[in-house]
Protein backbone atom coordinates (compact mmCIF):
# COMPACT_ATOMS: atom_id res chain seq x y z
CA UNK A 1 0.00 0.00 0.00
CA UNK A 2 2.82 2.01 0.19
CA UNK A 3 3.31 2.34 -3.05
CA UNK A 4 -0.01 3.51 -4.28
CA UNK A 5 -0.15 6.08 -1.63
CA UNK A 6 3.01 7.53 -2.72
CA UNK A 7 1.36 7.46 -5.82
CA UNK A 8 -1.70 8.98 -4.50
CA UNK A 9 0.22 11.80 -2.57
CA UNK A 10 2.22 12.68 -6.35
CA UNK A 11 -1.15 12.87 -7.98
CA UNK A 12 -2.28 15.54 -4.88
CA UNK A 13 1.10 17.14 -5.46
CA UNK A 14 0.39 17.64 -9.10
CA UNK A 15 -3.13 19.01 -8.62
CA UNK A 16 -1.56 21.47 -5.30
CA UNK A 17 0.80 23.24 -8.35
CA UNK A 18 -1.91 22.67 -11.63
CA UNK A 19 -3.18 25.86 -12.41
CA UNK A 20 -6.29 26.92 -11.23
CA UNK A 21 -8.04 26.83 -14.40
CA UNK A 22 -7.69 23.26 -14.06
CA UNK A 23 -11.31 22.01 -14.31
CA UNK A 24 -10.57 18.89 -12.07
CA UNK A 25 -9.58 20.97 -9.36
CA UNK A 26 -12.48 23.21 -9.33
CA UNK A 27 -15.60 23.03 -6.64
CA UNK A 28 -18.01 20.38 -7.03
CA UNK A 29 -21.28 21.63 -8.57
CA UNK A 30 -24.73 20.09 -9.37
CA UNK A 31 -23.73 19.50 -12.72
CA UNK A 32 -20.66 16.88 -11.37
CA UNK A 33 -23.08 14.99 -9.50
CA UNK A 34 -25.54 14.83 -12.43
CA UNK A 35 -23.08 13.48 -14.95
CA UNK A 36 -22.04 11.05 -12.24
CA UNK A 37 -25.29 9.67 -11.55
CA UNK A 38 -25.64 9.23 -15.65
CA UNK A 39 -22.71 7.37 -16.48
CA UNK A 40 -23.46 5.36 -14.17
CA UNK A 41 -26.94 4.31 -14.87
CA UNK A 42 -25.42 4.22 -18.90
CA UNK A 43 -22.85 1.75 -17.23
CA UNK A 44 -26.04 -0.30 -16.07
CA UNK A 45 -27.64 -0.13 -19.28
CA UNK A 46 -24.61 -1.77 -21.05
CA UNK A 47 -24.49 -4.15 -18.76
CA UNK A 48 -27.97 -5.01 -18.41
CA UNK A 49 -28.18 -4.98 -22.51
CA UNK A 50 -25.12 -7.42 -22.62
CA UNK A 51 -25.84 -9.83 -19.77
CA UNK A 52 -29.59 -10.14 -19.59
CA UNK A 53 -30.88 -9.09 -23.23
CA UNK A 54 -27.38 -10.70 -24.89
CA UNK A 55 -27.12 -7.75 -27.61
CA UNK A 56 -23.69 -7.06 -28.97
CA UNK A 57 -21.25 -4.98 -26.55
CA UNK A 58 -21.29 -2.44 -29.85
CA UNK A 59 -24.43 -1.85 -29.80
CA UNK A 60 -24.89 -1.36 -25.97
CA UNK A 61 -22.02 0.72 -25.83
CA UNK A 62 -23.10 2.97 -28.50
CA UNK A 63 -26.45 3.28 -26.94
CA UNK A 64 -24.56 3.65 -23.35
CA UNK A 65 -22.93 6.21 -24.89
CA UNK A 66 -25.72 8.32 -26.66
CA UNK A 67 -27.51 7.94 -23.00
CA UNK A 68 -24.39 9.91 -21.46
CA UNK A 69 -24.47 12.45 -23.87
CA UNK A 70 -28.08 13.28 -23.82
CA UNK A 71 -28.71 13.37 -19.63
CA UNK A 72 -25.09 15.12 -19.08
CA UNK A 73 -26.54 17.81 -21.33
CA UNK A 74 -24.62 17.95 -24.26
CA UNK A 75 -26.62 19.56 -27.31
CA UNK A 76 -28.34 17.01 -29.34
CA UNK A 77 -26.73 17.78 -32.34
CA UNK A 78 -23.39 17.46 -30.90
CA UNK A 79 -24.00 14.46 -28.93
CA UNK A 80 -23.27 11.81 -32.47
CA UNK A 81 -20.29 14.40 -33.30
CA UNK A 82 -19.34 13.37 -29.81
CA UNK A 83 -19.19 10.15 -30.29
CA UNK A 84 -18.21 10.26 -33.91
CA UNK A 85 -14.86 11.74 -33.06
CA UNK A 86 -14.39 9.41 -30.16
CA UNK A 87 -15.14 6.41 -32.88
CA UNK A 88 -12.51 7.68 -35.01
CA UNK A 89 -10.25 9.02 -33.09
CA UNK A 90 -9.73 5.24 -31.10
CA UNK A 91 -10.02 3.16 -34.47
CA UNK A 92 -8.05 5.34 -36.88
CA UNK A 93 -4.62 4.05 -34.47
CA UNK A 94 -5.93 1.08 -32.88
CA UNK A 95 -8.00 -0.65 -35.87
CA UNK A 96 -4.91 -0.78 -37.96
CA UNK A 97 -2.44 -2.39 -35.55
CA UNK A 98 -5.60 -5.22 -35.35
CA UNK A 99 -6.08 -5.81 -38.83
CA UNK A 100 -1.99 -6.52 -39.45
CA UNK A 101 -1.76 -8.36 -36.00
CA UNK A 102 -4.73 -10.80 -37.39
CA UNK A 103 -2.92 -11.25 -40.78
CA UNK A 104 0.14 -12.21 -39.13
CA UNK A 105 -1.79 -15.12 -37.00
CA UNK A 106 -3.83 -16.04 -40.13
CA UNK A 107 -0.16 -16.57 -41.66
CA UNK A 108 1.20 -18.22 -38.49
CA UNK A 109 -1.70 -20.92 -38.36
CA UNK A 110 -1.97 -21.45 -42.17
CA UNK A 111 1.39 -22.09 -42.94
CA UNK A 112 2.15 -24.62 -40.05
CA UNK A 113 4.48 -22.06 -38.12
CA UNK A 114 2.53 -22.58 -35.15
CA UNK A 115 2.73 -26.97 -35.75
CA UNK A 116 6.66 -26.15 -36.17
CA UNK A 117 6.86 -24.50 -32.64
CA UNK A 118 5.00 -26.99 -30.68
CA UNK A 119 6.52 -29.84 -32.29
CA UNK A 120 9.95 -28.38 -31.57
CA UNK A 121 9.49 -27.09 -27.75
CA UNK A 122 7.57 -29.97 -26.87
CA UNK A 123 10.51 -32.59 -27.24
CA UNK A 124 12.46 -33.27 -23.95
CA UNK A 125 11.76 -34.36 -20.75
CA UNK A 126 7.78 -34.45 -19.47
CA UNK A 127 8.92 -32.35 -16.21
CA UNK A 128 9.60 -29.81 -18.18
CA UNK A 129 6.23 -29.52 -20.35
CA UNK A 130 4.04 -27.13 -18.51
CA UNK A 131 7.01 -24.43 -18.53
CA UNK A 132 7.42 -25.08 -22.45
CA UNK A 133 3.37 -25.13 -22.48
CA UNK A 134 3.44 -21.76 -21.26
CA UNK A 135 6.45 -20.50 -23.81
CA UNK A 136 3.85 -22.42 -26.56
CA UNK A 137 1.67 -19.86 -25.32
CA UNK A 138 3.37 -17.00 -25.62
CA UNK A 139 4.33 -17.55 -28.46
CA UNK A 140 1.98 -18.10 -30.58
CA UNK A 141 -0.22 -16.17 -28.66
CA UNK A 142 1.88 -12.77 -29.56
CA UNK A 143 -0.38 -12.56 -32.84
CA UNK A 144 -3.35 -14.00 -32.35
CA UNK A 145 -6.97 -13.49 -30.16
CA UNK A 146 -7.24 -15.62 -26.98
CA UNK A 147 -9.97 -17.72 -29.02
CA UNK A 148 -8.56 -18.50 -32.05
CA UNK A 149 -4.83 -19.21 -29.50
CA UNK A 150 -7.25 -21.51 -27.21
CA UNK A 151 -8.76 -23.68 -29.80
CA UNK A 152 -4.95 -24.27 -31.61
CA UNK A 153 -3.82 -25.04 -28.82
CA UNK A 154 -6.16 -27.53 -27.00
CA UNK A 155 -5.17 -30.40 -29.05
CA UNK A 156 -1.64 -29.62 -28.20
CA UNK A 157 -2.16 -29.79 -24.86
CA UNK A 158 -4.37 -32.94 -24.65
CA UNK A 159 -1.88 -34.52 -26.98
CA UNK A 160 0.21 -33.97 -24.44
CA UNK A 161 -1.30 -35.42 -21.46
CA UNK A 162 -2.02 -38.34 -22.94
CA UNK A 163 1.61 -38.48 -24.40
CA UNK A 164 2.98 -37.81 -20.52
CA UNK A 165 0.09 -39.50 -18.60
CA UNK A 166 0.31 -36.17 -16.45
CA UNK A 167 -3.04 -34.68 -15.08
CA UNK A 168 -4.65 -32.22 -17.65
CA UNK A 169 -5.15 -28.89 -15.71
CA UNK A 170 -0.83 -29.74 -15.19
CA UNK A 171 -0.32 -28.65 -18.82
CA UNK A 172 -3.82 -26.90 -19.64
CA UNK A 173 -3.69 -24.47 -17.09
CA UNK A 174 0.30 -23.23 -18.43
CA UNK A 175 -1.07 -22.35 -21.56
CA UNK A 176 -4.04 -20.90 -20.57
CA UNK A 177 -2.12 -18.47 -18.66
CA UNK A 178 0.07 -17.96 -21.15
CA UNK A 179 -2.79 -16.76 -23.92
CA UNK A 180 -4.63 -14.78 -21.13
CA UNK A 181 -1.57 -12.44 -20.24
CA UNK A 182 -0.75 -11.87 -23.43
CA UNK A 183 -4.51 -10.96 -24.19
CA UNK A 184 -4.86 -8.51 -21.42
CA UNK A 185 -0.84 -6.77 -21.24
CA UNK A 186 0.49 -7.02 -24.17
CA UNK A 187 0.17 -4.93 -27.64
CA UNK A 188 -1.06 -6.25 -30.50
CA UNK A 189 -3.99 -7.29 -28.92
CA UNK A 190 -6.97 -5.13 -29.13
CA UNK A 191 -7.49 -4.18 -25.20
CA UNK A 192 -4.19 -2.97 -24.67
CA UNK A 193 -4.12 -1.17 -27.93
CA UNK A 194 -7.52 0.54 -27.42
CA UNK A 195 -6.21 1.34 -23.46
CA UNK A 196 -2.56 3.02 -25.38
CA UNK A 197 -5.12 4.90 -27.62
CA UNK A 198 -7.39 6.41 -25.06
CA UNK A 199 -4.85 7.02 -22.72
CA UNK A 200 -2.58 8.26 -25.18
CA UNK A 201 0.92 5.82 -23.70
CA UNK A 202 3.74 4.63 -25.92
CA UNK A 203 3.26 1.87 -27.24
CA UNK A 204 7.04 0.91 -26.85
CA UNK A 205 7.14 1.71 -22.97
CA UNK A 206 3.75 -0.35 -22.45
CA UNK A 207 5.59 -3.20 -24.10
CA UNK A 208 8.53 -3.12 -22.07
CA UNK A 209 6.67 -3.13 -18.90
CA UNK A 210 4.25 -5.35 -20.45
CA UNK A 211 7.05 -8.03 -20.75
CA UNK A 212 8.32 -7.28 -17.27
CA UNK A 213 5.01 -7.96 -15.65
CA UNK A 214 4.19 -10.60 -17.97
CA UNK A 215 6.94 -13.21 -17.26
CA UNK A 216 6.31 -13.36 -13.65
CA UNK A 217 2.49 -13.33 -13.82
CA UNK A 218 2.67 -16.64 -16.02
CA UNK A 219 4.75 -18.07 -14.14
CA UNK A 220 3.11 -17.58 -10.92
CA UNK A 221 -0.75 -18.16 -12.44
CA UNK A 222 0.51 -21.02 -15.40
CA UNK A 223 3.06 -23.82 -13.99
CA UNK A 224 3.16 -23.00 -10.35
CA UNK A 225 -0.89 -22.57 -9.87
CA UNK A 226 -1.02 -25.54 -12.32
CA UNK A 227 0.13 -27.73 -9.84
CA UNK A 228 -2.79 -27.16 -7.08
CA UNK A 229 -5.17 -27.05 -9.87
CA UNK A 230 -4.47 -30.34 -10.97
CA UNK A 231 -4.45 -31.85 -7.01
CA UNK A 232 -8.08 -29.90 -7.24
CA UNK A 233 -9.46 -31.14 -10.22
CA UNK A 234 -7.24 -34.51 -10.93
CA UNK A 235 -8.25 -35.33 -14.82
CA UNK A 236 -6.65 -36.73 -17.31
CA UNK A 237 -6.97 -37.05 -21.29
CA UNK A 238 -9.82 -39.21 -20.85
CA UNK A 239 -11.78 -37.04 -18.42
CA UNK A 240 -11.28 -34.16 -20.45
CA UNK A 241 -13.61 -35.05 -22.55
CA UNK A 242 -11.30 -34.36 -25.71
CA UNK A 243 -10.73 -36.37 -28.27
CA UNK A 244 -6.64 -36.24 -29.01
CA UNK A 245 -7.72 -35.86 -32.95
CA UNK A 246 -9.31 -32.53 -32.21
CA UNK A 247 -12.57 -30.35 -30.90
CA UNK A 248 -13.87 -29.23 -34.07
CA UNK A 249 -13.37 -29.54 -38.04
CA UNK A 250 -11.61 -25.99 -37.42
CA UNK A 251 -8.93 -27.83 -34.66
CA UNK A 252 -5.52 -28.75 -35.39
CA UNK A 253 -5.34 -32.75 -35.91
CA UNK A 254 -3.05 -35.16 -34.91
CA UNK A 255 -1.32 -38.26 -37.42
CA UNK A 256 0.84 -40.59 -35.47
CA UNK A 257 1.52 -38.15 -32.85
CA UNK A 258 2.29 -35.19 -35.22
CA UNK A 259 -0.17 -32.12 -34.51
CA UNK A 260 -0.56 -30.23 -37.73
CA UNK A 261 -3.08 -27.51 -38.49
CA UNK A 262 -1.28 -26.41 -41.57
CA UNK A 263 -3.05 -25.31 -44.63
CA UNK A 264 -3.48 -28.15 -47.72
CA UNK A 265 -1.96 -25.33 -49.86
CA UNK A 266 0.93 -25.20 -48.19
CA UNK A 267 3.48 -27.65 -49.71
CA UNK A 268 6.65 -27.18 -47.01
CA UNK A 269 6.68 -25.60 -43.21
CA UNK A 270 8.79 -22.71 -41.98
CA UNK A 271 11.70 -23.71 -39.88
CA UNK A 272 11.92 -23.01 -36.09
CA UNK A 273 14.02 -20.11 -36.19
CA UNK A 274 11.67 -18.25 -39.09
CA UNK A 275 9.16 -18.50 -37.12
CA UNK A 276 10.35 -16.95 -34.37
CA UNK A 277 12.16 -14.22 -35.99
CA UNK A 278 8.94 -13.12 -37.95
CA UNK A 279 6.93 -13.42 -34.92
CA UNK A 280 9.78 -11.36 -32.59
CA UNK A 281 10.12 -8.45 -35.03
CA UNK A 282 7.77 -6.38 -34.07
CA UNK A 283 8.49 -6.79 -30.33
CA UNK A 284 12.03 -6.18 -30.96
CA UNK A 285 11.01 -3.10 -33.23
CA UNK A 286 9.23 -1.39 -31.02
CA UNK A 287 11.39 -2.41 -27.90
CA UNK A 288 14.28 -0.41 -29.91
CA UNK A 289 12.09 2.41 -30.42
CA UNK A 290 11.16 2.35 -26.99
CA UNK A 291 14.89 2.59 -25.68
CA UNK A 292 15.45 5.23 -28.07
CA UNK A 293 13.11 6.94 -27.07
CA UNK A 294 15.13 6.97 -22.92
CA UNK A 295 18.79 6.67 -23.88
CA UNK A 296 18.99 8.24 -27.94
CA UNK A 297 18.89 12.12 -28.32
CA UNK A 298 16.19 13.83 -29.80
CA UNK A 299 18.80 15.07 -32.20
CA UNK A 300 20.85 11.85 -33.21
CA UNK A 301 20.95 11.70 -36.60
CA UNK A 302 19.86 8.03 -36.21
CA UNK A 303 16.65 8.80 -33.95
CA UNK A 304 14.24 9.87 -36.71
CA UNK A 305 15.08 6.13 -38.32
CA UNK A 306 14.82 4.16 -34.62
CA UNK A 307 11.27 6.54 -34.37
CA UNK A 308 10.18 5.18 -37.54
CA UNK A 309 11.08 1.42 -37.54
CA UNK A 310 9.60 1.04 -33.88
CA UNK A 311 6.24 2.87 -34.55
CA UNK A 312 3.61 0.14 -34.50
CA UNK A 313 2.10 0.24 -37.70
CA UNK A 314 5.49 0.05 -39.49
CA UNK A 315 6.77 -2.83 -37.10
CA UNK A 316 3.37 -4.75 -37.50
CA UNK A 317 3.77 -4.20 -41.07
CA UNK A 318 7.01 -4.99 -41.47
CA UNK A 319 6.40 -8.75 -39.63
CA UNK A 320 3.63 -9.16 -42.10
CA UNK A 321 5.69 -8.61 -44.91
CA UNK A 322 8.36 -11.08 -43.80
CA UNK A 323 5.39 -13.48 -42.68
CA UNK A 324 3.97 -13.10 -46.54
CA UNK A 325 7.78 -14.39 -47.81
CA UNK A 326 8.46 -17.08 -44.55
CA UNK A 327 4.44 -18.12 -43.67
CA UNK A 328 3.74 -17.35 -47.53
CA UNK A 329 5.55 -18.18 -50.58
CA UNK A 330 8.25 -20.30 -48.69
CA UNK A 331 5.80 -22.69 -48.02
CA UNK A 332 3.98 -23.12 -51.37
CA UNK A 333 1.51 -20.22 -51.14
CA UNK A 334 0.65 -18.75 -54.80
CA UNK A 335 0.75 -14.83 -54.62
CA UNK A 336 -3.46 -15.36 -55.14
CA UNK A 337 -3.68 -17.91 -52.18
CA UNK A 338 -2.02 -14.99 -49.74
CA UNK A 339 -4.48 -12.67 -50.84
CA UNK A 340 -7.33 -14.55 -49.66
CA UNK A 341 -5.87 -15.90 -46.51
CA UNK A 342 -4.79 -12.00 -45.95
CA UNK A 343 -8.58 -11.06 -46.76
CA UNK A 344 -10.19 -14.39 -44.71
CA UNK A 345 -7.93 -12.80 -41.24
CA UNK A 346 -9.98 -9.49 -41.35
CA UNK A 347 -13.49 -11.15 -41.07
CA UNK A 348 -13.55 -12.41 -37.36
CA UNK A 349 -11.62 -8.84 -36.02
CA UNK A 350 -15.05 -7.03 -37.38
CA UNK A 351 -17.06 -7.66 -34.16
CA UNK A 352 -13.46 -6.77 -31.94
CA UNK A 353 -13.06 -3.27 -34.06
CA UNK A 354 -16.63 -2.06 -33.42
CA UNK A 355 -16.42 -2.86 -30.05
CA UNK A 356 -12.92 -1.41 -29.70
CA UNK A 357 -14.27 1.78 -31.64
CA UNK A 358 -17.46 1.82 -29.77
CA UNK A 359 -15.64 1.93 -26.12
CA UNK A 360 -14.12 5.31 -27.75
CA UNK A 361 -16.83 7.12 -28.07
CA UNK A 362 -18.03 6.25 -24.91
CA UNK A 363 -15.27 7.48 -23.74
CA UNK A 364 -15.64 10.68 -25.60
CA UNK A 365 -18.56 11.04 -23.93
CA UNK A 366 -17.82 10.93 -20.79
CA UNK A 367 -15.35 13.53 -21.17
CA UNK A 368 -17.45 15.72 -23.41
CA UNK A 369 -20.22 15.52 -20.64
CA UNK A 370 -17.94 16.52 -17.76
CA UNK A 371 -17.91 13.02 -16.15
CA UNK A 372 -14.77 12.46 -16.88
CA UNK A 373 -13.82 15.86 -14.93
CA UNK A 374 -16.14 14.90 -11.95
CA UNK A 375 -14.81 11.52 -11.34
CA UNK A 376 -11.02 13.20 -11.25
CA UNK A 377 -12.54 15.30 -8.76
CA UNK A 378 -13.22 12.35 -6.77
CA UNK A 379 -10.35 10.48 -7.36
CA UNK A 380 -8.52 12.96 -5.85
CA UNK A 381 -10.34 13.83 -2.59
CA UNK A 382 -9.81 10.17 -1.90
CA UNK A 383 -6.47 9.88 -2.71
CA UNK A 384 -6.94 7.05 -4.67
CA UNK A 385 -4.05 6.18 -7.57
CA UNK A 386 -4.60 6.20 -11.05
CA UNK A 387 -2.88 2.80 -11.10
CA UNK A 388 -5.96 1.55 -8.14
CA UNK A 389 -8.67 3.52 -9.55
CA UNK A 390 -7.80 1.65 -13.02
CA UNK A 391 -7.87 -1.37 -11.82
CA UNK A 392 -10.90 -1.32 -9.49
CA UNK A 393 -13.17 0.10 -12.26
CA UNK A 394 -11.82 -2.67 -15.08
CA UNK A 395 -12.53 -5.15 -12.28
CA UNK A 396 -16.48 -4.16 -11.75
CA UNK A 397 -17.00 -3.45 -15.22
CA UNK A 398 -14.64 -7.12 -16.29
CA UNK A 399 -17.43 -8.69 -13.63
CA UNK A 400 -20.31 -7.19 -14.35
CA UNK A 401 -19.82 -7.62 -18.33
CA UNK A 402 -17.50 -10.35 -18.89
CA UNK A 403 -15.86 -8.91 -21.38
CA UNK A 404 -11.83 -8.23 -20.85
CA UNK A 405 -12.25 -5.71 -24.25
CA UNK A 406 -15.39 -3.90 -22.76
CA UNK A 407 -13.61 -3.56 -19.57
CA UNK A 408 -10.71 -2.13 -20.55
CA UNK A 409 -11.94 0.30 -23.34
CA UNK A 410 -14.71 1.50 -20.78
CA UNK A 411 -12.07 1.98 -17.52
CA UNK A 412 -9.66 3.72 -20.12
CA UNK A 413 -11.95 6.46 -20.45
CA UNK A 414 -13.66 6.93 -17.28
CA UNK A 415 -9.96 7.59 -15.79
CA UNK A 416 -8.29 9.44 -18.96
CA UNK A 417 -8.96 12.71 -17.29
CA UNK A 418 -6.53 11.39 -14.33
CA UNK A 419 -4.08 10.35 -16.73
CA UNK A 420 -3.26 13.62 -18.14
CA UNK A 421 0.58 14.82 -17.09
CA UNK A 422 1.39 11.22 -16.54
CA UNK A 423 4.75 10.55 -17.48
CA UNK A 424 5.24 8.14 -20.38
CA UNK A 425 6.56 5.53 -18.21
CA UNK A 426 3.38 6.10 -15.70
CA UNK A 427 0.85 6.08 -18.45
CA UNK A 428 2.30 2.88 -19.65
CA UNK A 429 1.56 1.39 -16.08
CA UNK A 430 -1.95 3.23 -15.88
CA UNK A 431 -2.40 0.67 -18.98
CA UNK A 432 -1.75 -2.22 -17.70
CA UNK A 433 -2.89 -1.56 -13.79
CA UNK A 434 -6.34 -1.61 -16.79
CA UNK A 435 -5.27 -4.44 -18.34
CA UNK A 436 -4.67 -6.13 -15.17
CA UNK A 437 -8.36 -5.95 -13.86
CA UNK A 438 -9.95 -6.56 -17.20
CA UNK A 439 -8.68 -9.96 -16.41
CA UNK A 440 -10.37 -10.65 -12.76
CA UNK A 441 -12.31 -13.76 -11.65
CA UNK A 442 -13.65 -14.72 -15.35
CA UNK A 443 -17.24 -16.35 -14.64
CA UNK A 444 -20.22 -17.33 -16.09
CA UNK A 445 -20.61 -14.08 -17.89
CA UNK A 446 -17.62 -14.78 -19.92
CA UNK A 447 -17.14 -16.37 -23.25
CA UNK A 448 -13.81 -17.36 -22.56
CA UNK A 449 -15.32 -19.43 -18.89
CA UNK A 450 -17.59 -21.74 -21.27
CA UNK A 451 -14.74 -22.37 -23.98
CA UNK A 452 -12.37 -23.52 -21.27
CA UNK A 453 -15.41 -25.72 -19.44
CA UNK A 454 -16.71 -27.17 -22.74
CA UNK A 455 -12.83 -27.56 -24.31
CA UNK A 456 -11.40 -29.68 -20.99
CA UNK A 457 -14.83 -31.64 -19.94
CA UNK A 458 -14.72 -29.34 -16.81
CA UNK A 459 -17.80 -28.52 -14.43
CA UNK A 460 -19.10 -25.09 -13.74
CA UNK A 461 -17.02 -25.70 -9.89
CA UNK A 462 -14.01 -27.16 -11.43
CA UNK A 463 -13.81 -24.45 -14.12
CA UNK A 464 -13.91 -22.21 -11.45
CA UNK A 465 -11.56 -23.78 -9.40
CA UNK A 466 -8.94 -23.65 -12.15
CA UNK A 467 -9.84 -21.02 -14.83
CA UNK A 468 -11.44 -18.48 -12.63
CA UNK A 469 -8.97 -18.46 -9.89
CA UNK A 470 -5.88 -18.44 -12.55
CA UNK A 471 -7.60 -15.36 -14.13
CA UNK A 472 -8.05 -13.76 -10.36
CA UNK A 473 -4.31 -14.40 -10.01
CA UNK A 474 -2.92 -12.77 -13.05
CA UNK A 475 -4.82 -10.08 -12.13
CA UNK A 476 -3.68 -9.64 -8.57
CA UNK A 477 -0.36 -10.40 -10.31
CA UNK A 478 -0.58 -7.45 -12.44
CA UNK A 479 -1.40 -5.21 -10.08
CA UNK A 480 0.95 -5.46 -7.70
CA UNK A 481 4.06 -5.63 -10.29
CA UNK A 482 2.67 -2.39 -11.85
CA UNK A 483 2.84 -0.82 -8.08
CA UNK A 484 6.34 -2.48 -7.68
CA UNK A 485 7.01 -0.65 -11.16
CA UNK A 486 5.54 2.78 -10.36
CA UNK A 487 8.10 2.85 -7.22
CA UNK A 488 11.30 2.72 -9.45
CA UNK A 489 10.21 5.07 -12.44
Amino acid sequence: MTALTTHGDAIVHRIATASTTDPAHQPWTNHDTLVLVVAAISIAIVVILIVWLKMHAFLALTIGALFVGIGSGIALSKVTLSYETGVGGVLGYVGVLIALGAMLGKLLADSGGADKVVSTLLRGRAATLPWKMALIAGIIGIPMFFEIGLVLLIPVVMLAVYRSKTPAMRLGIPALAGLSVLHGFLPPHPGPLAAIGILHANVGITLAFGLVVAVPTVIVAGPLFGKLAARMVPIGAAGAGLAVSGINSQSPSTTNGDVKAQDPDATRSPSFAWTVTTLLTPLVLMLIKAGADLWVPTNAPIRPVLDFLGDPVVALLIAVLLAMITFGTAVGFSATVLTKKIGQSLLPIVGVMLIVGAGGGFKQMLVDGGAGTAIAKVALALGLSTLLLGWLVAVLIRLATGSATVATVTSAGIIAPLAHGLSPAQLALVVLAVGAGSLFFSHVNDAGFWLVKEYFGLTVGQTVKTWSVMETIISVMGLLLTVLLSLVV
